[in-house]
């Protein structure tokens, strides 16, 4: 834990905290709100890997920033945690993610772009996460998501998990992004 402060939002006051080795520009930060009250039982969590094109510039091509929102909404009135991973684009960062997003526009689905790019299709890595449970006492969750690897990832480093499906719907912008999440990547939607 690098520094906590306090955070007013439209979601309520939560403390803000900063996780990584000292120096880092750019650590995963965790939002909390009512946590200690919280952690004797299953903590609502939502684990979010950065997307700015989603979360701050409200992009329609995902569903990132709409979940963000959604989860934040959810903490709003059970409390809850948010840990926010700086893994932009599945872990291969802002500026090879634009240039996948260009292959999308000429026909290839999120993962195969991500593929001929020269990247996995998914690079993501959930250990960060984990290991801000353990610091935190986190052993049991409520955890918003529609991906199934967030799910074993956290069951298999011993954190009880029950999901909360994240429903935000599907439009013309993300529909094809949505089904390829859902058909390669086993996503529930």
């Amino acid at each position: 834990m690098l520094v906590e402060s306090r955070l007013p939002s439209k979601w309520g006051e939560y403390v803000m905290v900063a996780f990584g080795e000292e120096g880092d520009r750019y650590p995963h930060v965790v939002l909390h709100r009512n946590l200690e009250k919280l952690k004797p039982g299953r903590v609502p969590l939502r684990i979010h890997s950065e997307c700015m094109t989603g979360d701050v510039f409200a992009s329609r091509r995902c569903d990132c920033g709409s979940q963000l929102v959604a989860a934040l909404d959810h903490f709003k009135q059970n409390g809850g945690l948010l840990i926010y991973l700086r893994q932009e684009g599945r872990g291969i960062g802002l500026v090879e993610k634009l240039r996948a997003y260009n292959l999308q526009d000429e026909g290839l689905d999120t993962f195969e772009a991500n593929v001929a790019r020269g990247h996995a299709e998914d690079a993501r890595e959930y250990d960060a996460a984990v290991a801000i449970l353990r610091q935190l006492g986190v052993e049991s969750v409520g955890l918003l998501t529609n991906n199934p690897h967030k799910v074993k990832a956290l069951e298999n480093a011993g954190v009880e998990v029950d999901r909360i499906a994240v429903a935000v719907g599907a439009h013309q912008d993300n529909a094809a992004y949505l089904k390829a999440k859902a058909d390669i990547a086993g996503h529930w939607l």
